[in-house]
């Protein structure tokens, strides 16, 4: 198959979170006709493929998720113009189809580099419920690789770390009453205007790191409560995201959102995803950078090279999807971006082969 043709083959196979199972099933099939240094290993709904040992060169792995949001899509999966449309196009089943087409290439059977594919399910889900998790758990040769690629979409931008993040339940109490006589009651949705207003004109605190600018900012992305509309409500409930830069870890990003939070409602953390410095004076991200990346730039967003750089494993964001088209109705992705970024990638191995 053509890249191309490979992208439309992954955008036809349905895999929205939590039902990836028939394309786990599909490139186990279509990649197990290989000529492996090892068989394909499975976790759930997850694959590790060993596609090269034993050359002497590093280790790579090349990381993408079989998930893809729910989403509506007018017209199906189609080309139009430079434009291929599909669930997942972007995100991510464009880098996806690049490392198919890699473990597919002649070329890439002689480079003088080990490489491993991990792909993994649930990664648009809660922390817990991704089974990366569980694939490095079950996988110790993945701890001691030299670099992982998570490919998601930069626009074949070389994105470094990730901003961490926590979701917490914010809960205001009061007391209920009939809303012509309010006094007798407690508003809890009253309650919370402060902290509300404290969030809205609360400026992102920035830092910089490696020549990189990242931001840490608290949103408000949920809100809940009331029992009528003749009621005053004795309960309101607010979803918080804070987004954290790489200088803090989770348990000071915890004490943070405690702290703005100033004890005036009961926290409950139910998300928690750690923060990933950028890596970027190692020696393959300097590589990847000189292979013709578009620009390097901040990752202002989670994403699971948290994941290795809790294992001391330098890992970064690189992707040939359309950042912008992620979660979109009628999601696509440029087939002209997905050439690049093959190349990209092949000539990074390549070299890195050489050095």
């Amino acid at each position: 198959m053509t890249l191309t043709d490979t992208l439309l083959w992954l955008c036809a196979t349905p895999s929205p979170i939590g039902e990836e199972r028939a394309l786990a099933d599909a490139v186990a099939a279509r990649l197990g006709t290989l000529p492996l240094a090892a068989p394909i290993r499975r976790h759930g709904d997850s694959l590790v493929v060993p596609l090269r040992r034993g050359t002497g060169g590093p280790h790579v792995a090349l990381v993408g998720h079989l998930d893809v949001v729910r989403t509506s899509h007018e017209g199906g999966v189609r080309i139009e113009g430079d434009r291929l449309y599909g669930p997942g196009a972007a995100d991510m089943k464009s880098g996806l189809a690049l490392m198919i087409d890699l473990a597919e290439s002649d070329a890439t059977r002689t480079l003088g580099v080990d490489l491993t594919l991990v792909f993994y399910a649930r990664e648009e889900g809660p922390f817990a419920e991704n089974e990366l998790g569980p694939v490095l758990a079950a996988e110790p040769e993945l701890a001691s690789i030299d670099l992982a690629v998570c490919l998601e979409p930069s626009n074949n931008k070389l994105q470094l770390g990730a901003t961490g993040s926590l979701h917490a339940d914010v809960v205001f109490t009061g007391r209920t009453a009939h809303s012509a006589r309010p006094w007798q009651g407690d508003n809890a949705i009253h309650k919370a205007g402060a902290l509300l207003v404290e969030l809205a004109v609360r400026a992102p605190r920035e830092v910089v790191l490696s020549g990189l600018t990242y931001r840490t900012v608290t949103s408000v992305t949920f809100a809940e409560g009331g029992r009528g509309r003749n009621v005053v409500p004795d309960r309101f409930r607010l979803n918080v995201n804070h987004r954290f830069a790489p200088d803090t870890s989770l348990e000071q990003a915890k004490a943070e959102l405690l702290a703005i939070v100033a004890g005036r409602a009961e926290v409950t953390f139910t998300d928690e995803s750690p923060a990933a410095p950028p890596f970027a004076d190692h020696d393959l991200v300097r590589a990847l950078r000189d292979a013709g990346v578009r620009a390097v730039e901040p990752k202002q967003a989670w994403t699971d090279v948290a994941r290795f750089a809790a294992l001391g494993v330098a890992a970064v964001n690189f992707g040939p999807g359309e950042q912008a088209q992620a979660h979109q109705q009628n999601e696509w992705t440029s087939l002209a971006d997905l050439e690049l970024g093959r190349a990209i990638l092949g000539r990074f191995l390549a070299g890195v082969a050489k050095g």
